[in-house]
Formats: structure tokens, C-alpha cells, sequence
């Protein structure tokens, strides 16, 4: 039988408060899973009720066919790493990454060589001395991760394991986390609030929003295709616009914007979403040849945001402030600046279509 995790029904409350609500969810062995939603969405709830930290309200936890809602955390023979490292300040780097198993009473040889190949993987070897307090933020979070992997887990769960960290060391330790993950072919379930973090390493995202699943799947679906409002905006930037139907367009103040997609939607008043990257800039010397022209504005460049591989140009399109992205080899070449104008085109395609807008729903 396949060594699935399964989460059926699950259900966490807190007197009246519900911290998560019927959700259900299959895990697939060797996979790479990331929860990803704001502050008190339920995501880590969920994370502690798999290692058996948090009591289950209803719904089953079933584990290679088992259910282990009753399973003590010490018998689930789940690794956990947390946000705070909760490395044991007496302990050389030895004998934090030896602690799990020491504690399972592995002969001496057999421990050894183990936490030499763990030191090896997390890239410590040579530290093995040194306490916690003679060591940076990413090096404890390693001992941490070394630590939860040395007692060769069935699942590894994380939550929120780099938050503390600054971003270069954020970035660093994502791709050894990534790295680890592919060579040792174990099931990885993380949580995590950075949308970049998780579209960077997950095979599969399941974003969060009041304690429900709102949307699951591969990091390309959910950025590309998000299902809701609240997901467009909270992965990734996207511009919003509220407008009425008419016909195959959205009229948005002076403007009519021809949207495919709008015929789904029954309501008069839709809500669009494009991401800045799908706002074309056009040349000035450019015709509007196979374009639609109510689709493309004149505007004025009001705000300019170098992020490095792109620059982020603000403008205002009927009193709302817009965000399009340029690539900064494009951006130089135009050589632009506060106040010039710029052309933008709206492909038709390229708007997510929504009957209802996430500022209202929070």
C-alpha cells in the first residue's frame, strides 16, 4: 500500500472559533506540499494536528492506511522543524543533530555515520563542535533541519522554518531545503506565509483563507489561473477592475474594455484582475494593427519602482492607480521617466474574470 497521507474531514475549533474547517486533502509520497495563506488562516493548525500537537476536532488524519488521530507525536515518526529553532544551547552541533537519534538508543557506529552523512548534506561538516550561540541564523536553522532529518522521518513538515532569516540567507536555504527534498525523495509538507516561497518550491500549493482550501494546485495554476479574487491578489500583484457588462465588454469609467470571459459571469457588475506583466507597453512608434483598439490607453508615468530584472511603472487609469511591468533592458532603452507618456495595451485574454472582489470579503 502507498504510503499516503490523507486529511478527511478535518476540523479544528476552539470553543466557537473554527481554526479549520472540513478539509480534505491526499498527499502523495515523495511529494513536496506547501500551505500557503495570511496570519491565522489555519495553516499551521493543520500542520500540528498531522504531528499529533493539536488535539482533532472531528475528521480523520489516516497515514498508510491507519488512521493516527490517537497517536502519540513520538510514535508518528514525523520530523518537525519550527520557525523558532529550538536548537538546545549546551549541545555542540554533534550532539543536536544526534539528539533523535540518541534518544531511540542507535548504536554509537550507526549514529556516527549518520549525523557525518547529515552534516555532509546541510553542509556543516567541520562545525561539528561548535554550540548554537557560535553559529548565524542560517547555520542554526540547518542544525534544526539536520536534526528533524537524522531520525530518517516518514514526513518532514516545516513551518515557517525561514521567516527569522534575512533574504539572501532566505533564498540560500530555500534551494537547499529543494535540494534535500529531491536527493532523499521524502514527503515535505511546508507552511509558509511568502507566496514566493512557496511558488518556489512546492509541486503542489494549497492556499488557505479562513480556514478553508480555497484553491489547490501546482504553482503554475495557482498564479496563472487563480480561482478567486482573494487568490489574484494575494499571490502575486494584480491590478483590479470593478465595471458593468456590456455585451463583450466592461465599461470602467470613460473606458470600454473588450474581456473574453465575462459571458460566465451573470451578475451586471464584474470584477477583473491583470497581472502587470500582461499589460503590454507599447512603442511609440507602434501600430495598432490586430489589436483592439479600446484596449489601449495613453498614460502618464507616475511612479517608478526598480526591482531588477524589471521595473514596476505606476499610472493612473481613471482614478486608479495601475501597476505595469517593463523589463529593465526595455525600460533603459526607452529611457523613461516620471511624467512621459506610454501606450499600454490590455489583451482581452489576458483578465481573470471574478463576480465577486476579495476587499470585501476580508
Amino acid at each position: 500500500m502507498s504510503k499516503n497521507l490523507i486529511l478527511e474531514n478535518l476540523s479544528k475549533h476552539y470553543g466557537s472559533l473554527i481554526a479549520v474547517d472540513n478539509v480534505s486533502l491526499e498527499i502523495q509520497p515523495g511529494e513536496f506540499l506547501c500551505f500557503l495563506g495570511p496570519s491565522g488562516c489555519g495553516k499551521t493548525t493543520i500542520l500540528r494536528m498531522i504531528t499529533g500537537f493539536e488535539e482533532i476536532t472531528s475528521g480523520k488524519i489516516i497515514y498508510d492506511g491507519v488512521v493516527i488521530n490517537n497517536v502519540i507525536p513520538q510514535k508518528r515518526e514525523f520530523g518537525i522543524v519550527f520557525q523558532s529553532y529550538a536548537l538546545f544551547p549546551n549541545m555542540t552541533v554533534n550532539q543536536n543533530v544526534a539528539f533523535g537519534l540518541r534518544m531511540r538508543k542507535v548504536p554509537q557506529k550507526v549514529m556516527n555515520e549518520r549525523v557525518d552523512e547529515i552534516l555532509g548534506l546541510i553542509g556543516l561538516r567541520g562545525w561539528e563542535s561548535h554550540y548554537p550561540s557560535q553559529l548565524s541564523g542560517g547555520q542554526q536553522q540547518r542544525v534544526a533541519l539536520g536534526r528533524a532529518l537524522a531520525i530518517k522521518p516518514k514526513i518532514l513538515l516545516l513551518d515557517e522554518p525561514l521567516s527569522a532569516l534575512d533574504a539572501k540567507i532566505r533564498i540560500r536555504l530555500r534551494t537547499v531545503i529543494k535540494r534535500l527534498q529531491e536527493e532523499l525523495g521524502i514527503t515535505l509538507i511546508y507552511v509558509t506565509h511568502d507566496q514566493e516561497e512557496a511558488l518556489a518550491l512546492a509541486d503542489r500549493v494549497v492556499v488557505m483563507r479562513n480556514g478553508e482550501f480555497r484553491q489547490i494546485g501546482t504553482p503554475w495554476e495557482i498564479y496563472k489561473k487563480p480561482k478567486t479574487s482573494f487568490i489574484a491578489g494575494f499571490v502575486g500583484i494584480s491590478n483590479f477592475i470593478t465595471g458593468k457588462k456590456e455585451n463583450d465588454r466592461v465599461r470602467f469609467g470613460s473606458r470600454l474594455f473588450r474581456v473574453f470571459g465575462i459571458d460566465a459571469v451573470e451578475s451586471e457588475t464584474v470584477h477583473l484582475a491583470i497581472r502587470p506583466e500582461n499589460i503590454d507597453a507599447l512603442l511609440p512608434e507602434s501600430l495598432a494593427e490586430g489589436l483592439i483598439p479600446s484596449n489601449i490607453i495613453e498614460t502618464t508615468v507616475e511612479v517608478i519602482n526598480f526591482l531588477g530584472s524589471v521595473v514596476r511603472v505606476a499610472f493612473m487609469l481613471e482614478d486608479e492607480e495601475m501597476l505595469v511591468d517593463i523589463s529593465e533592458k526595455e525600460f533603459e532603452r526607452r529611457n523613461l521617466k516620471r511624467g512621459d507618456k506610454i501606450r499600454l495595451y490590455f489583451p482581452p485574454d489576458a483578465f481573470h474574470v471574478y463576480k465577486e472582489l476579495f476587499r470585501k470579503l476580508i
